[in-house]
């Protein structure tokens, strides 16, 4: 396992029953093995996770989406005003 994937196993060990832990993922339960590579340390990893959790599933369009369409709208109004202005 690699460094990065210890750690967050770690963490979550560490953190259980201890204290709060806040994790967003795009990725759904059954895709955490791509993340760990290990079904027996993805399965304890969301079994920690999971037990005395709430989950919030949010099927609404990403924040971070919705800035970049309207960042590329906004460029490409500049883009069309200059052309009109240099024709």
């Amino acid at each position: 396992m690699s460094f990065e994937r210890s750690l967050l196993f770690t963490l979550l060990a560490a953190r259980y029953e201890i204290r709060s832990v806040v994790i967003t993922s795009n990725l759904a339960f059954s895709q955490w093995d791509n993340i760990f590579h290990d079904a027996m340390t993805t399965s304890a990893a969301i079994d920690r996770l999971v037990h005395h959790s709430t989950i919030l599933e949010l099927n609404t369009t990403s924040y971070r989406t919705e800035c970049a369409k309207n960042n590329q709208q906004k460029r490409l109004k500049k883009s069309e005003k200059l052309e009109e202005t240099v024709a």
